[in-house]
């Protein structure tokens, strides 16, 4: 007999759709791809039991309501529904303020998760459902992430939780917070994997035609996205220049002779429209291609440099060094992906 695993997923009103199907989608192609032996059981569960309307607008029918749920609570697995629970994951939800989106924080659900989560093997949040798991007391003194939008929001309203906006998914022990919105397919792939292992999850991924499967500590954003657009055209289309041809001259006074600007002019523009300096801009944009390039290919250290414009390998080392702390060595031992 398959060891079953019992996913119990947290639904309520405008909840994220994605970071509730999304995880559900990868589990079921999981038991496809094993033949059932992957065992996942996927329940939504909501405040009452019965149909949920999501932020897409696209109505969800809860499995089970919170109190069908079980209890959890001194250690032994939560149960009820169906059993002990394998995996608690919670998404969240966001109310749209003139400032922006804000992290929705339900207590019937903050009381709900708390009083489960002991119980549950593994808890897991995706998106803004960190919010709800640091309100529960589940976050403290851990390492987390959540979407780049409220990342600040949970930062001030829990600082006792080391907030970090980067990452697309975090595991701090039995705890795993996942980034918004498709970085849930990703966090997911990563549960599969630590029950499965790496040849089920990639298998996963290759049935949802995802371009790679991402490991935790690759960004949220690429370089260009982070940053906002630029309103003068001509500051948009260097950015596009500078990711074209990262081995061209790329240093601030060979930008500036490319607008006809002085140096100095140029510097004050080129932050005014992107928030950062050239240099620090052109060092970001060659560091995520040498991430990529380290992901995906077996190219020594040394074509690595050249095509990212680094120029040689020390460079590149000082690079990672001081933008993720690490050596190429060891950042490609740790997301490589081809096969």
């Amino acid at each position: 007999m398959p060891r079953s695993r019992r996913i119990v997923i947290a639904v309520f009103p405008d909840v994220d759709l994605l970071d509730v199907t999304g995880p559900a989608e990868v589990f079921a192609l999981a038991n496809r791809e094993t033949g059932g032996r992957a065992g996942y059981d996927v329940q939504l569960a909501g405040p009452t039991g019965g149909a949920v309307t999501t932020s897409a607008g696209v109505r969800l029918l809860a499995d089970l309501s919170f109190a069908e749920v079980g209890g959890g609570g001194g250690g032994g697995g939560a149960r009820g529904g169906g059993g002990v629970i394998d995996t608690l994951l919670v998404p969240g939800a966001v109310d749209m303020l003139p400032e922006g989106p804000v992290a929705r924080i339900d207590q019937d659900v903050v009381a709900w998760v708390k009083e489960t989560a002991p119980g549950a093997r593994r808890v897991a949040s995706v998106c803004v459902g960190a919010h709800v798991l640091a309100a529960a007391g589940l976050l403290d003194g851990k390492r987390v992430t959540t979407h780049w939008s409220t990342a600040a929001q949970l930062a001030a309203e829990h600082p006792e939780v080391t907030v970090d906006a980067d990452p697309i998914f975090v595991r701090s022990g039995r705890v795993w917070t996942g980034a918004g919105i498709s970085a849930c397919m990703d966090l997911a792939l990563a549960l599969v994997a630590e029950d499965l292992g790496e040849e089920v999850a990639l298998a996963v991924a290759r049935q949802l035609v995802m371009y790679l499967k991402r490991q935790g500590g690759q960004s949220q954003f690429s370089v260009p996205l982070s940053r906002p657009p630029a309103s003068r055209r001509d500051i948009e289309e260097l950015r596009t220049y500078i990711a074209e041809h990262l081995d061209a001259d790329l240093s601030a006074g060979a930008l500036a002779g490319r607008m006809a600007l002085s140096e100095r002019h140029f510097a004050r523009v080129f932050r005014q429209e992107t928030g950062t300096g050239p240099a620090a801009y052109v060092e970001a944009v060659r560091v995520e291609a040498a991430r990529r390039l380290l992901e995906s290919t077996d190219e020594p250290l040394e074509r690595v440099a050249a095509a990212s414009g680094f120029g040689s390998v020390e460079t590149l080392h000082r690079a990672l060094r001081k933008q993720i702390d690490t050596t190429p060595a060891a950042y490609r031992r740790r997301f490589r992906t081809a096969t």
